[in-house]
């Protein structure tokens, strides 16, 4: 098991959707008091980053490992929540600044999870739709990623190593495939962080359970600023 455990975190800095260059809110890491995860899983062996984990789901094609939740800070946990913006039920709302990911449920209630975010310059808003989904989905980067980057694979088949983790939605406006997604990681460590080059990243164990609510065609809104 450790072993398949360490394969989650051998892929490191890929790109696109999950980038591992790691930026912490103060110049230190820290959040008031809290010193971010992303720093410290940075600053420890492989043994360490290994202890994120604490064994596995089963799934399809591949099992899903668990990540130790008392690693994480508790409002990044998926959890039922009041909620009192005016949408829709059923409607998506990505908080950016926040880092939070809202499915609302009506009623007042909100089913909200903890996000990793792009970068400063890196995060895309508006207002779309999930176009479509995938499970366990292959990656591969576009004509921009590989000029920044062309040592970057031009395709990777889904997997434990794969960035876009255990599952996708692919957000779209009309028929144009915006090439945001919100989707899984290798890296819980970043939950709450904003490291990425643009799209959205939750646990893959979050990002399943939101899978199976999502249908495709959910509206989508993500704001920030």
């Amino acid at each position: 098991m450790l072993a398949r455990l360490l394969l989650v975190t051998s892929i490191g800095a890929l790109a696109a959707c999950n980038n591992a260059t790691t930026v912490a809110d103060g110049a230190d890491g820290s959040r008031g008091s809290w010193v971010s995860p992303a720093v410290l899983a940075q600053s420890v062996a492989l043994d360490g980053t290994a202890a994120w984990y604490t064994g596995y789901k089963d799934d399809e094609p591949h099992d899903i490992p668990l990540v130790n939740r008392a690693l994480m800070r508790p409002e990044l946990m998926r959890q039922r929540v009041e909620y009192t913006g005016g949408e829709a039920p059923g409607t998506l709302v990505v908080d950016i600044d926040d880092r939070f990911l809202y499915l609302v449920e009506g009623d007042g209630k909100a089913m909200r999870y903890g996000i990793g975010v792009g970068r400063n310059g890196f995060s895309w808003r508006g207002a779309a739709r999930v176009g479509r989904k995938g499970v366990w989905p292959g990656w591969g980067p576009t004509d921009n990623m590989l000029r920044i980057n062309p040592d970057l694979p031009t395709y990777m088949e889904g997997g434990l190593e794969n960035p876009l983790g255990a599952r996708a939605l692919y957000l779209y406006q009309g028929d144009r495939d915006t090439l945001f997604r919100i989707h899984g990681t290798n890296e819980p460590w970043s939950i709450g962080e904003a490291v990425s080059s643009g799209c959205v990243r939750m646990l893959n164990e979050d990002v399943v359970d939101l899978y199976e609510r999502v249908p495709v065609g959910a509206r989508v809104i993500v704001r920030r600023g």
